[in-house]
């Protein structure tokens, strides 16, 4: 029997158990369907307003919410506001989305081999986190999007290089917990490779503390990328995200208020329903949770 075939039949019954936990989380559920409800609306909503997000129409400046066929109201130039938050949602999501996946796979190769090796290999690799958590990350942040193109693509990539060193240490205590078990000194006695071991017998053992690591990072991500363009050095108009959206509101928080309030509802509830659902996978995949 090799070290997969031990672990399979436990593996399968605890993803099992998992699922039931989670759909038994109702602020889960409640994350899930907040989330599936606003990625809908932003794939589907544009294509069902008669207006997109570039079309200007000087007449309706300033249009409050409801006012005819502008459901949410207009910008300062007449641009509708419902237009422009949807295809803003797309761009923060996926920016998000992709930041999350970038910075988990980063922080995961680094945690498993410092934790794997231990030794020199660990303390260098540990100490390089270290030097990267030494600088605040909002200051990094905004120091590496003033000196590059502010293009979704380029917005997404600083922001996982600023945002994976947490993965790196969950991921790093967990390799160290997981090296000396059983399946591993069998993986090893059967001479699998090193590679082989990290990859794809402990990482397989660890997935839980990724997921819920993973989904938190992209409400962090949301959160970044509208800070930084709130500043004016994230993505720039005509683009919208909905950071530039605030940043475009906030001299009209007097006279028109719903600028600024419905892109902050907006990420409130995009960044709230991912720590629900943080929350409900940390719950449901804690081992600790498990039947005796």
């Amino acid at each position: 029997m090799t070290a997969v075939e031990i672990q399979t039949t436990p593996h399968r019954w605890w993803r099992s158990l998992g699922v039931q936990r989670f759909a038994s989380h109702r602020l889960a559920m409640v994350g899930m369907a907040m989330l599936f409800l606003l990625a809908l609306a932003c794939v589907v909503g544009p294509y069902l307003l008669p207006y997109d997000e570039l079309h200007i129409d000087l007449r309706a400046r300033f249009a409050p919410p409801l006012s005819g066929d502008h459901y949410l109201g207009t910008d300062p130039l007449g641009r509708d506001l419902a237009a422009r938050l949807l295809m803003a949602g797309r761009i923060s999501l996926m920016v998000g989305f992709f930041a999350m996946v970038l910075s988990t796979a980063i922080g995961t190769v680094i945690g498993v081999v410092a934790g794997y090796y231990g030794g020199r290999v660990n303390a260098f690799l540990m100490r390089f986190v270290d030097a990267f958590l030494a600088f605040p990350s909002i200051f990094l942040l905004l120091a590496l999007a003033a000196f590059i193109n502010p293009s979704p693509v380029m917005i997404t990539i600083i922001i996982a290089v600023t945002s994976w060193m947490e993965i790196a240490r969950i991921v790093e205590a967990e390799v160290k917990s997981l090296r000396e078990r059983d399946f591993v000194m069998a993986g090893r006695m059967l001479g699998l490779r090193n590679t082989h071991i990290m990859f794809r017998e402990i990482l397989p053992n660890m997935v839980g503390p990724i997921i819920v690591a993973a989904s938190l990072t992209v409400a962090r991500a949301i959160l970044l990328e509208a800070y930084i363009s709130f500043l004016g050095y994230g993505i720039q108009p005509p683009l919208p995200s909905w950071g530039n959206m605030l940043n475009g509101a906030q001299q009209y928080l007097a006279s028109a208020p719903w600028l600024a309030i419905i892109p902050g509802i907006t990420i409130t509830i995009a960044v709230t329903s991912f720590n629900f659902i943080g929350d409900g996978l940390r719950d449901a995949l804690d081992v600790r949770n498990d039947p005796a």
